[in-house]
């Protein structure tokens, strides 16, 4: 996974609430569990005009220009403005992959649905909680600015504005120690590595008729 600790980009708004994982990836891309390759499928109802379908060439499929993420002012944008409840709907961890591989790194809102946000943190994306009052002012400097950037430092916990002004934001220790050193749950694990060998040595030599037929560890 992807360490996180300081992101600089540009802002691009979803400006509607209880965004579920369907429209984020539709069903219909659930195929593959590559983690890569979603990018051009992230919110496919929404930027084409057509209906897309698994290996289906992007690049020749009309465009919706009245979404966000069409418009050339949001063109390589890597923060995501959200309203409530955003990543809500079925569990699917293709959600922040789609998101990871369109180069989106931040989102920000005012609430995430709970297994997304998990998810979010597990596959290196970092989901900002903020209250609705700053993140109703953030819609609106995003609206009015063309070009409009945010600075995001994780290990101090602030997103940066244009201005100079700084937003606080909290994040759950374990998290954070995760982001800043990317490690997921495989590495997690891996870290533990010897003393899994060790356990799996010591009950093979213990109860050697379970292992009956297997090379030894």
């Amino acid at each position: 996974m992807q360490a996180f600790t300081q992101f600089e980009a540009l802002v691009a708004p979803i400006d509607r609430v209880n965004v579920d994982t369907d429209a984020i990836l539709p069903k219909q891309f659930l195929k593959s569990i590559r983690r890569s390759g979603f990018g051009p499928n992230l919110f496919d109802t929404w930027r084409y005009l057509d209906e897309g379908q698994p290996d289906q060439d992007c690049a020749t499929r009309p465009l919706n220009p009245d979404f966000v993420l069409n418009q050339p002012r949001y063109q390589g944008a890597g923060i995501l403005l959200c309203r409530d409840n955003f990543g809500c709907g079925s569990s699917r961890e293709h959600a922040p992959w789609a998101l990871e591989d369109f180069g989106i790194r931040v989102l920000i809102g005012p609430s995430f649905a709970d297994i997304f946000f998990n998810n979010c943190f597990k596959n290196g994306l970092l989901p900002i909680v903020l209250p609705p009052a700053e993140v109703e002012a953030l819609f609106a400097a995003v609206g009015a600015t063309e070009g409009y950037r945010l600075a995001v430092d994780l290990r101090e916990q602030s997103v940066s504005l244009p201005d100079g002004r700084q937003l606080r934001f909290e994040v759950e220790p374990f998290r954070k120690h995760c982001l800043l050193d990317g490690i997921d749950n495989i590495g997690l694990t891996l870290q533990h590595a010897e003393r899994i060998r060790d356990f799996e040595s010591a009950r093979q030599a213990a109860e050697p008729w379970v292992f009956a037929g297997q090379a030894p560890a």
